[in-house]
């Protein structure tokens, strides 16, 4: 009973201590110095592919390196680099039953600059049936990693060449999906297909902070650094979406949070400080960063997306997206007793945004990962918007946001805690 009483002690004594040193870690004008330049216009909206992310990324490794962590381990330099490749089809050829086929009902999804397909080349042959959702059953097969012909009814015909919206950029695949739209009832076919292969370079920036004692367990603290870029001006005038919210917010909190653990330098998992790449594009960066770890190794992830806002509930406050997939919220709320400051259950459960964020890849492998944010999906003015700049946060909730992101995961941190796995089965 006595050691009970010396651990309760211990950890009163070490929550008050980190209570205090957080108010000298994070700041109001530490934030704010941080949101200004990820927000500022010369980050020319932090579009994919442009000079104004890589600017940005820059900035993002040197307040890594500032803050004391490591580059990860697939890190250079703090930068995680990968490629995606653009197809473009440029030429098809083929033959159903013998006869010629159009070509412009023929779209391919692959990673060959050239391929060629007969019924004896072990393709798995499916359909889309008059009555199936063509949007949804074709990026199933798409994403199913299999070889696939799609043979698709011509009830679809209205809506077919809308596939072409799903050859985007991609990762390099070995895979390759057929979709023809036809009513025959294919019995020998043959498709030739040429694309022009055209890759491309991105980059996440990660850190890290090596645990003390359990390092071979992880805490992620993530957000996206990418955003619009510069679009149609609005009646302003304003052309530049600079993504103050969206989510410079985030990333600014994930610096900070580098700089707090640092800091204190007790954390016993190794924590993960990661901004991500190509969420508005298709959440390219957090689909390669997952693939870097084992998911049975990372204990949480906190993916921070627009807190620059007040929530709902107003100031001191914030939601969790799939709070009800596992127990960390509780735990976070456990951890925040006596504060100023609560966590919710996401209130905006239709528009599905456990799996809209960052944190779905590892979430859908069992990783309890969430997404923390205060944004009201369903009035927030400057979403997606030029509007959406420096001038229009409150910096002071957003400080104390971070702050609590901080205190709240101080036991998943140091490994007295241990979120509950999300149950994949359940997910969709």
């Amino acid at each position: 009973m006595k050691k009970f009483y010396v651990s309760v002690i211990i950890l009163l004594t070490g929550v008050y201590v980190s209570a205090q040193k957080i108010d000298r870690i994070i700041t109001i004008k530490k934030v704010s110095k941080i949101e200004k330049i990820l927000s500022a216009d010369d980050m020319e909206g932090r579009a994919v592919f442009t000079p104004g992310i890589d600017r940005a990324a820059a900035y993002i490794a040197k307040a890594f390196k500032k803050a004391g962590v490591q580059p990860a381990p697939s890190a250079t330099n703090f930068f995680q680099e990968f490629t995606l490749i653009e197809a473009k089809q440029t030429n098809t050829t083929a033959t159903i039953n013998g006869v010629s086929a159009d070509s412009s009902r023929i779209i391919v999804f692959t990673s060959k600059e050239k391929l060629s397909v007969t019924q004896d080349s072990g393709y798995e042959n499916v359909k889309i049936n008059a009555g199936d959702r063509l949007f949804n059953t074709a990026y199933g097969y798409i994403r199913s990693g299999k070889n696939y012909i799609v043979w698709v009814d011509t009830a679809h015909t209205k809506n077919f060449l809308s596939l072409l919206r799903l050859k985007r950029e991609s990762f390099r695949s070995d895979n390759s999906v057929l979709f023809v739209l036809t009513d025959q009832e294919p019995v020998e076919y043959s498709f030739v297909v040429q694309h022009q292969i055209t890759e491309k370079k991105l980059k996440n920036t990660v850190g890290i902070l090596p645990g003390k004692t359990q390092k071979d367990e992880y805490v992620i603290f993530s957000g996206h650094y990418d955003h619009l870029g510069i679009g149609q001006p609005d009646a302003k005038g304003d052309s530049v979406f600079n993504g103050a919210n969206d989510d410079a917010a985030g990333i600014t909190a994930v610096i900070m949070l580098a700089k707090y653990f640092k800091k204190l330098n007790n954390n016993e998992r190794t924590l993960v400080f990661a901004a991500f790449t190509a969420e508005e594009s298709g959440g390219f960066g957090s689909q390669y960063f997952s693939k870097q770890f084992e998911p049975d190794k990372v204990a949480a992830m906190f993916n921070i997306e627009m807190i620059g806002t007040e929530s709902k509930w107003g100031v001191n406050s914030a939601y969790i997206t799939g709070y009800e997939k596992t127990d960390m919220g509780k735990i976070l709320e456990k951890n925040l007793e006596g504060t100023a400051f609560k966590f919710y259950p996401d209130p905006y459960p239709d528009q599905q945004l456990f799996y809209r964020s960052d944190n779905a890849t590892l979430a859908r492998l069992g990783v309890p990962a969430h997404t923390i944010s205060t944004s009201k999906m369903d009035n927030e003015p400057y979403y997606h918007t030029p509007g959406d700049e420096f001038s229009t946060l409150d910096l002071k909730n957003m400080t104390e946001i971070i702050k609590a992101i901080a205190l709240s995961s101080a036991s998943i941190v140091n490994g007295t805690d241990t979120p509950s796995r999300v149950d994949t089965r359940q997910l969709r």
